[in-house]
């Protein structure tokens, strides 16, 4: 379909037509602000044409100029409406509805989706902007929890795109039915899908505004789902493609964070800490940029994993601000603070308002480690039945290390040092393989208790050793003073080398009470105390309850 080209160059001031040659030149060239501003210079002297007005949009959205995207969209709709192109108007609509949808206007979001849709309907026959409208309509259906209709949708919406040889919405398209089979549970074929997508906006045919929405998209859905190799591959390429524009503003602050979660990963808290600061030290007055909040977050777990305690929580809490859930990397911090309630407190509001299991699943590690401290190991249990569930579910090799450290350390809780063992071995052997150091030392220090719990202390010694040079070089303070403190407890364990646990229920079984009474005072299963008794009975080398109350008196246990 034609479209309106303004006044001939001839016709224009010589200074608007210089300005809007500059424009065009810069904008051939991804220079995104030169271009801004060169249309902005060059339509305040003359009105641009639509397609100069088209790229004076897109200029507009990779230069992050929010406000003026608005008034140039409405500008871009007004004129092909005013032209006679009412499918190109409805275009100009749908990306109006989409902004506002992406800003949290809905009412607004849905009016523009409304005159896109009845000027489509009113042109009749079939056109691939029926299938941008589609868009709207699938995310729709994954915002009221229909995901078969999501997928249906996004289905259908593909098939337009198909027909029309449309890459930009085939590519999106793409990208939304990825993401529903990941949540519907067809992770293998939503990571094809996904992968579909991604590889249509390395291309570099895609409208650059898709290409960064489908960058960014792919590589959340991919981290959501811990799918640590993808994430890897697909934040370089958005690397790459952010760095080859160096004037792009919109998708570096994604960029960075995805980097920063990466690096920290991978034991490079320094530059983990800096590229959060490039885009925190970005955000300008008065804007909420999730991008930022995502930025103070990454940054307040950096200062909390250092023991940075008061920048960590001043961290935290500008995330908060800005709109970002500032859980579990908070209650976390309040563990590390002593404030062990607080931090229960937290974990179960959190994990108890999220419903979908993918966002649960970034609160369930967090809250096995607190509920442990807090002793509620019922609770604990479960949350690592259910991380164990989601990795029976999304088979990636991260979600499976979490279920098995998970399994290790409830089971270390539970007074089974020897069925901790092997859980707690393979969750370290994956974090090893995926070089992630900091996880990988704490799984060590779980590995010596449970290897001090089964009087192999030199074994223990060993993990431990291990840990300490790694939470040494990282500069985690933290972690090493719970391991000097856990060393300083095995070189003064009570006789008999019993555990705190098995401390505390051979007290209580010095009392006269049952193993079922033990258990219900303490919170514990009936099973969990009988195996705490027969390891007491085991280590003091008696064969009786009376003897082991004997043996406690004798030694001042009580």
């Amino acid at each position: 379909m034609s479209r309106s080209k303004g006044r001939p160059p001839s016709a224009r001031p010589a200074a608007a037509a210089d300005d809007l040659q500059r424009a065009r030149d810069a904008y051939a060239r991804r220079a995104w602000n030169d271009a801004f501003e060169a249309f902005a210079r060059a339509h305040r002297v003359d009105p641009l044409g639509d397609e100069d007005l088209e790229h004076h949009v897109w200029s507009a959205a990779l230069t992050d100029h929010g406000e003026e995207l608005l008034r140039l969209l409405e500008l871009l709709y007004q004129s092909r409406l005013d032209a006679g192109h009412p499918l190109l108007a409805a275009r100009a609509a749908f990306w109006l509805g989409f902004r506002l949808s992406a800003l949290r206007e809905v009412g607004q979001s849905n009016a523009w989706f409304a005159r896109a849709r009845t000027l489509i309907d009113s042109a009749g026959g079939d056109c691939v902007e029926r299938g941008y409208l589609l868009l709207s309509e699938a995310h729709r259906h994954v915002a009221t929890g229909d995901l078969e209709a999501a997928y249906a949708t996004a289905v259908s919406t593909a098939e337009i795109g198909e027909r029309f040889g449309d890459a930009d919405l085939l590519a999106f398209a793409h990208n939304q039915q990825g993401r529903v089979l990941v949540q519907l549970g067809r992770y293998t074929e939503g990571l094809a899908k996904l992968d579909q997508s991604m590889l249509a906006a390395m291309s570099g045919t895609l409208l650059p505004l898709f290409t960064g929405i489908i960058y960014c998209s792919v590589i959340e859905c991919c981290q959501g789902l811990y799918a640590l190799d993808r994430s890897r591959e697909w934040t370089t390429a958005l690397n790459a493609w952010c760095d080859s524009q160096p004037q792009l503003s919109a998708f570096t602050g994604s960029c960075r964070v995805h980097r920063s979660e990466i690096l920290q990963l991978n034991g490079s808290w320094a530059e983990a800490a800096a590229e959060a600061e490039r885009v925190a030290d970005r955000l300008r007055p008065g804007v909420t940029s999730e991008a930022a909040a995502a930025a103070f977050y990454q940054r307040a777990e950096i200062h909390r994993l250092r023991g940075e305690f008061v920048a960590a929580e001043a961290g935290y809490r500008r995330a908060s601000e800005l709109g970002r859930e500032p859980q579990p990397g908070l209650a976390l911090l309040r563990l590390g603070q002593g404030r062990t309630g607080a931090a229960a407190t937290s974990i179960r509001r959190v994990s108890g308002s999220t419903a979908d299991p993918l966002a649960r699943a970034q609160f369930l590690p967090a809250a096995v480690d607190i509920l442990l401290a807090a002793g509620d190991i019922p609770d604990a249990r479960a949350a690592a039945d259910e991380i164990d569930h989601l990795a029976s579910r999304y088979p990636t090799a991260i979600l499976g290390a979490m279920a098995r450290q998970a399994r290790g350390t409830v089971r270390l809780a539970e007074g089974d040092a020897s069925g901790a063992i092997a859980p707690l071995r393979e969750a370290f052997a994956v974090w090893q393989q995926v070089e992630a150091p900091y996880a990988a030392a704490r799984v060590r220090v779980a590995i010596g208790l449970a290897c001090r719990a089964l009087e192999d202390d030199e074994a223990a010694g060993l993990e431990w050793d291990a840990a300490r040079r790694v939470f040494g070089d990282l500069g985690a303070a933290p972690d090493l003073r719970r391991l000097d403190e856990l060393t300083r407890t095995g070189r003064s364990r009570q006789p008999g080398s019993l555990t705190a646990r098995e401390l505390e229920v051979l007290r209580l079984v010095s009392t006269g009470k049952t193993n079922k009474a033990i258990a219900s005072e303490l919170t514990l299963a009936e099973k969990t105390v009988d195996r705490h008794v027969s390891n007491i009975f085991q280590k003091l080398d008696v064969s009786s309850r009376a003897a082991a109350t004997a043996y406690a008196y004798e030694h001042k246990l009580i």
